[in-house]
């Protein structure tokens, strides 16, 4: 009997049609300073599909969404420093990530990322999130930059729709006063 390889997929042109599932984790950003560090809030409400099982009846915010909150807050920077060239930025690695507290609806994850290293294919961030005055999650991340058309040169119109939507992203999250 012959093993199904895992890797394949059997539809062709399934990822053009696909909707990849998206969590927005960044509500708006508090503070930000080119090239060195966010401030981004993410609001937690019950609303949200994940929480009916993580737990049931007590809600809170999974820790995997706490850390990607502040993999797509880092991000920001990232993209901000590069002027939205990297279509994507991906976590490579997260190091020494310890939980705190827990974040249920009805509060706020307000995450700190600190840039330790930016470099066009990659970049270094120190993180801590907090709930009131309260650590919800610390450590460090590191991040990939990606264009796709690195690969594959006709998915270039892609990774400029995708900047552009992402400039837009980026007007809507700033509030005013917060960047410097």
């Amino acid at each position: 009997m012959r093993q199904r390889d895992s890797n394949r997929v059997p539809v062709p042109g399934l990822l053009q049609k696909a909707k990849p599932m998206k969590f927005c984790l960044v509500d708006r950003i508090e503070e930000f300073t080119s090239r060195k560090s966010i401030t981004a809030a993410k609001n937690v409400s019950l609303a949200e599909e994940y929480l009916a099982d993580h737990f049931p009846g007590f809600p809170v915010l999974p820790g995997v969404m706490m850390l990607e909150a502040a993999v797509q807050a880092a991000a920001w920077i990232v993209r901000e420093a590069n002027d939205f060239q990297p279509s994507l930025v991906v976590l490579k690695e997260a190091r020494g990530i310890r939980y705190g507290s827990f974040v249920q609806p009805g509060r706020t994850l307000v995450v700190n990322a600190q840039a330790q290293r930016l470099s066009p294919e990659g970049s270094e961030f120190k993180i801590r999130g907090m709930i009131g005055g309260d650590t919800a999650i610390t450590g460090r991340i590191e991040l990939a930059h990606l264009r796709l058309s690195d690969r594959d040169n006709s998915l270039e119109p892609m990774d400029r729709s995708i900047a552009e939507s992402l400039r837009r992203q980026w007007r809507q999250l700033q509030i005013p006063g917060a960047v410097a």
